[in-house]
């Protein structure tokens, strides 16, 4: 149970702070930390994962970053795409899957790495609002792209979220952090139904107290991270994909299954 305390604050930590990334690291640390088999660590992770970021937005400052409806048509056109991809992620050898995840991510953290904000994006309007003529499609797109690589990969898509609301949509890094987090809140009570059959088997003491100790740092994370500098945000969240992306490949070289 300790390691279960441990790996839930190290997630809760990368939530609260970054909005994104601890889907991905919470099925790792089930199954290489804590020995649950992989079918029942990934409707843990996604238990933990919903209610980490639930708790995540509870800071008013943090809610009043979200771009709600950005958030809902991201999130509704991923929940779709998130079962069609794990449809077809079946279809391909998962080493092959894993290698490809990793390179992605890889991208994202150097283009994460090399530019600022990005002013342009199809969503920012000169006055604040929403540009939806423009944004409208993108999203739409970008949202089914992010479920379909959730469902093939099985993990949450956070650390996709974030980066193609910064460089993709045009918001800031504090706004792509809060609204990222209810989209992973929706794709993630979206994954746990579609793993509903395997839910009777998740050991609820792990869960609990995995949970519990996510919940807890996301909600101290969060708020220390309205104080932080947009670019600091934005090179952390870089490092934290590029040191997942060197695991997700270390494991799909070693043990290709082991993340599902």
């Amino acid at each position: 149970m300790f390691l279960a305390v441990v790996f839930g604050a190290a997630i809760g930590l990368v939530l609260g702070l970054l909005g994104a990334g601890g889907s991905i690291l919470a099925v790792p640390a089930l199954v290489y930390g804590v020995g649950e088999p992989l079918q029942t660590a990934i409707p843990t992770s996604l238990a933990v994962i919903a209610l980490s970021s639930l708790g995540s937005l509870l800071p008013r400052e943090r809610r009043a970053s979200v771009r709600w409806p950005v958030a809902l048509v991201f999130g509704a056109a991923g929940v779709p795409a998130a079962f069609g991809g794990a449809a077809l992620g079946r279809l391909f050898p998962q080493r092959w899957l894993l290698l490809a995840f990793a390179a992605l991510m890889v991208v994202v953290a150097v283009q994460m790495l090399r530019g600022g904000e990005n002013h342009s994006g199809a969503c920012r309007a000169r006055d604040g609002r929403v540009n939806w003529r423009s944004c409208l499609p993108k999203s739409v797109l970008a949202g089914a792209v992010v479920g379909l690589l959730t469902g093939m990969f099985g993990v949450g898509g956070g650390f996709v979220v974030v980066p193609v609301l910064t460089l993709l949509l045009g918001l800031g890094a504090q706004q792509a952090v809060a609204t990222s987090l209810v989209v992973v809140l929706i794709n993630s009570v979206a994954g746990l139904s579609a793993h509903a059959d395997a839910v009777d088997s998740i050991d609820h003491r792990v869960l609990l107290v995995f949970a519990a100790s996510a919940l807890v740092v996301s909600l101290v994370a969060a708020r220390l991270a309205t104080r932080l500098n947009a670019s600091t945000v934005r090179r952390w969240f870089a490092f934290v994909v590029l040191a997942v992306a060197a695991f997700v490949a270390a494991a799909a070289i070693v043990n290709p299954s082991a993340l599902g």
